[in-house]
């Protein structure tokens, strides 16, 4: 078993004072020695960290007991260190970006679970919709599922004539935890789609539970891991290297930071050309230094996780 711990969790509760609970979550952390991404806004809370197994553990227990997070589950995964390298807790006016004029707490897809999901890929008259944006799907998506060329969930709406011709069909959307299927299933149902599914869990879940079957690819996650493997019963590459062509499911950010392009990269074109997409980024002065993992994180001189919440107080206490 590995030292460490990977979660990935969201919740649609209504949080009175987002910013009061900023703190105090962001000191949760701290003590806990976690690292990650957390969003916290008036419709709930969104993250993703990493600790160690024990540390984790104390997170799930705390988060657990607050009865606004009752009904919160933690999507866990194993791992050998910390997936992220920094710790930020955000307020938001979402808790994922979307722009829909929709409330999951109101009205949203049925809820799959990963067994129900994949019993229902043999219904012929079930149609996937990947609701993630264009780099995530190209490296990883579920056999026959409908993609969208999106950047984010905003656009959505500009999207809705691919599938008009669908909305006789029963349609489950996914994404690689859930969190955007809560709002693009409830958007999809205020457009006049009646039979409006969502794998509850996303990607994630279903690899965990169900071994992750026709998920071709790798899954796009947003730590240093870049893409994680899903499919252990059928695994297919699907992705192709961005310089060469040759098929890969190596995932990295461009190195050159004025392009920072997410593209499918094999490992000796990655080390050819120094981590970049394309030869004009190796001009980038600000080029960054390839390690053969294509991810990199904010330089911050002497940053400590303790740093992000001593500048938030800071910026609290010269606004009052």
């Amino acid at each position: 078993m590995k030292p460490y711990r990977v979660l990935l969790y969201y919740c649609y509760t209504p949080i009175e004072n987002p910013d009061q609970f900023r703190e105090e979550h962001h000191l949760l952390c701290l003590n806990l020695n976690l690292l990650g991404r957390i969003i916290v806004a008036a419709e709930g809370l969104n993250g993703t960290v990493s600790g160690l197994a024990a540390d984790c553990e104390k997170y799930m227990e705390i988060v657990k007991a607050d009865p606004r997070f009752a009904t919160l589950e933690f999507k866990v995964e194993e791992h050998e260190a910390h997936t992220f390298q920094k710790l930020h807790v955000r307020v938001k006016a979402e808790i994922v970006n979307s722009d829909l004029p929709v409330d999951p707490r109101k009205q949203t897809g049925k809820h799959l679970e990963p067994a129900e999901f994949k019993q229902m890929l043999n219904d012929e008259d079930v149609v996937l919709v990947d609701m993630r944006s264009n780099y995530e799907h190209s490296v990883g998506k579920f056999k026959g599922a409908i993609t969208f060329d999106m950047e984010n969930l905003r656009e959505l709406p500009d999207h809705m004539d691919e599938i008009a011709h669908l909305k006789s069909k029963k349609i489950i959307t996914y994404c690689t935890g859930g969190i955007k299927c809560e709002k693009a299933s409830a958007y999809l149902l205020q457009q006049g789609f009646e039979n409006v599914y969502q794998l509850h869990g996303g990607i994630i879940k279903y690899g965990l539970e169900e071994g992750g079957e026709d998920f071709d690819g790798k899954c796009y996650v947003f730590d240093n891991r870049i893409a994680v493997d899903v499919n252990q019963v059928n695994p297919e590459v699907i992705s192709g290297c961005y310089r060469c062509g040759q098929k890969t499911d190596r995932m990295i950010n461009c190195a050159s930071p004025a392009c920072n392009n997410h593209v499918a990269l094999c490992e000796a074109c990655g080390w050819d050309h120094q981590g970049t997409c394309a030869d004009a980024c190796k001009a980038d002065p600000q080029i960054r230094a390839y390690d053969g993992t294509g991810y990199y994180s904010k330089k911050t001189e002497s940053y400590t996780p303790l740093q992000g919440y001593l500048s938030r107080q800071s910026l609290v206490s010269n606004q009052d």
